[in-house]
């Protein structure tokens, strides 16, 4: 090997660590597994946690990350010791974490590598993480600015998880106005409105008359009046009554067509995520694929208690609050349960102008 390849060497070696620690901080797990080699292994005995082969370092990176309230790693440079095709190293770095429980500490640590060059360079065969120092007193300080794909925000710095009663109280503006932000940076058309009498009049501007609309089963719906709006009164072409007067053991395929893709879908959600993501929840799942893409446009109307810091509590709050009230509405109606057969979560709309999300800052439906 000569002097300009092993430096060469070095610099990608550099910059795969520093790599590393760039996609732990921005949360990127696919990242992060894609820089180690298919069977490679990070293993971090003082957690205790060892994950082999890139999806079980995604999947283990995404349990840990979710656990996160406050994470910031610095990593400083070590050794680099080259052997051909394959190398050994070193970095030291220093890590202050507050997880959702409560739990909150300095640390200081070592990784010990083991690197292989690939056919797309080099890549981590082994990381084994060895903490040399730890501090867990509690941390004064809080994150002053959200940072980009994080849900941790000031307010949240010292949160502890959120119960299943919280769930049912409205968001702060501040909160608000930050779901909005993030709708908006994810593609979507976002609008703070006052309350459910607003959005029934922000729907009837936004969906022009004798469009063909789908309305998803929303408690949102029916309590504002938007449901009858559409779905009675007689100024779109609504799907939903067709689709009631189609008999189901002959008209499946009729109603799954109708269903599918819509000029407008109107719906709400069970959660939207202060990083910007909406996640709705379904029995029979008939109504998602509107909602995925399948309509042209799609309206969705949020209540204030529905917004949560991230996906992990948007998952909760779907099987602790919304599952619950739904179950006990599905008996009463149906006489039989209802359940969380399909879960559709819109991270981005890829579409600009295809969906609207009205955040009103009042509570409703659940």
């Amino acid at each position: 090997m000569n002097d300009f390849q092993a430096i060469a060497d070095r610099v990608e070696i550099e910059a795969l660590r520093g790599e590393f620690t760039d996609a732990a901080m921005m949360r990127d797990r696919p990242r992060l597994a894609s820089l180690f080699t298919p069977d490679g292994a990070l293993r971090m005995p003082d957690i205790p946690a060892e994950q082999v082969g890139r999806e079980e370092i995604r999947a283990g990176g995404e349990r840990l990350q979710s656990q996160w309230d406050f994470f910031v790693q610095t990593t400083h440079p070590g050794t680099i010791l080259l052997d051909g095709d394959t190398a050994t190293g070193r970095a030291y770095i220093q890590e202050i974490a507050r997880t959702r429980d409560g739990r909150q500490g300095l640390n200081y640590a070592v990784y010990h590598d083991r690197y292989q060059r690939t056919a797309e360079g080099w890549k981590f065969a082994e990381r084994v993480y060895e903490v040399r120092y730890l501090d867990t007193s509690p941390l004064a300080g809080t994150a002053p600015h959200p940072a980009q794909g994080s849900a941790i925000h000031p307010a949240d710095a010292t949160a502890t998880p959120a119960s299943a009663a919280s769930f049912a109280d409205p968001a702060s503006a501040e909160r608000l106005e930050r779901t909005a932000a993030a709708l908006r940076a994810n593609g979507f058309a976002a609008e703070i409105l006052d309350d459910a009498a607003a959005a029934r009049a922000r729907v009837r501007d936004l969906v022009p008359e004798g469009a063909g609309v789908l309305t998803g089963a929303s408690e949102t719906l029916r309590l504002s009046g938007i449901d009858e709006d559409i779905n009675v009164g007689g100024r779109y072409d609504a799907v939903r009554p067709r689709v009631l007067a189609i008999d189901r053991a002959t008209g499946a395929d009729e109603i799954r067509r109708l269903v599918t893709g819509p000029d407008f879908v109107v719906n709400s959600v069970a959660a939207v995520t202060e990083t910007g993501s909406l996640v709705l929840a379904s029995g029979s799942g008939s109504q998602l694929p509107a909602n995925a893409g399948g309509a042209a446009h799609a309206v969705w109307i949020v209540g204030a208690q529905k917004v949560v810091p991230d996906l992990s509590t948007a998952l909760r709050r779907v099987e602790e609050h919304a599952l619950p009230l739904e179950n006990a509405r599905a008996q009463a109606v149906y006489g039989m349960p209802s359940a969380v057969n399909r879960l559709l979560i819109l991270n981005a709309e890829p579409h600009p102008g295809r969906g609207t999300v009205l955040l009103l800052r009042e509570a409703i439906g659940y």
